[in-house]
């Protein structure tokens, strides 16, 4: 089953320009913390459906698309003396130009190359949680970052669905 993909193997990007500024005027903005994240979650969509019950068709009811919306990708890492990604959300409340990144969640193979990646575009920090403290508990403080975009771009995903039916057919034997 060499196929499947370990969860743990991930990296995260987080471009240094603003996504809607010219390069020169990016280039001034401070870098965003990339790659130094322990868990990744959101990578989702979801179409909203409205019924339309046809007079005169009592087998069915028609289900038309109304609107895509994106999940919020939820970034998560030990917390560092570092303030980048408190930083970034600032930013977000006080000024609208540099606020917006593009970036990617990059899932590596065994091998630790790249098998796929999610590319948003547009990218808000929404919402910045800082370390809960606890005084009986021995475990890595955490900091999660929020970031609400303006879509999701598979890229680098390569499917051979030969390769797919031997896995499921291994899997079931």
């Amino acid at each position: 089953m060499s196929d499947l993909l370990p969860a743990f193997r991930f990296l995260v990007t987080l471009d240094r320009a603003d996504a809607y500024l010219p390069p020169q005027q990016a280039s001034l903005l401070p870098e965003v913390a990339a790659g130094a994240f322990q868990e990744a979650k959101g990578l989702g969509a979801t179409l909203e459906i409205t019924t339309y019950p046809e007079g005169g068709v009592n087998d069915f009811v028609h289900q038309l698309p109304v609107r895509h919306s994106w999940t919020n990708i939820v970034l998560k890492h030990g917390f560092i003396r570092d303030p980048i990604l408190w930083q970034w959300y600032e930013l977000g409340l006080t000024q609208s130009l540099g606020a917006r990144r593009d970036g990617s969640i990059i899932l590596l193979n065994h091998l630790g190359e790249r098998a796929m990646a999610w590319e948003f575009r547009g990218g808000l920090a929404a919402k910045w949680t800082g370390p809960e403290l606890n005084a009986t508990d021995n475990g890595v403080v955490m900091e999660s970052l929020e970031i609400a975009h303006q879509g999701l771009t598979l890229a680098g995903a390569v499917f051979d669905i030969g390769s797919a039916v031997e896995t499921i057919i291994e899997a079931i034997s």
